[in-house]
């Protein structure tokens, strides 16, 4: 992800809900995954 320790801590802290999208979307590309938003 090109990012630091303390990001990916703050990434993974569930009591952390300050992350952004695109960052979210940098952790699933990693992992192999993808992020799906759905309004209904």
């Amino acid at each position: 992800m090109h990012t630091s320790r303390a990001a990916l801590n703050r990434l993974l802290d569930p009591a952390n809900d300050s992350v952004t999208l695109t960052t979210l979307r940098k952790a699933a590309i990693v992992v192999g995954r993808e992020i799906r938003l759905e309004l209904v």
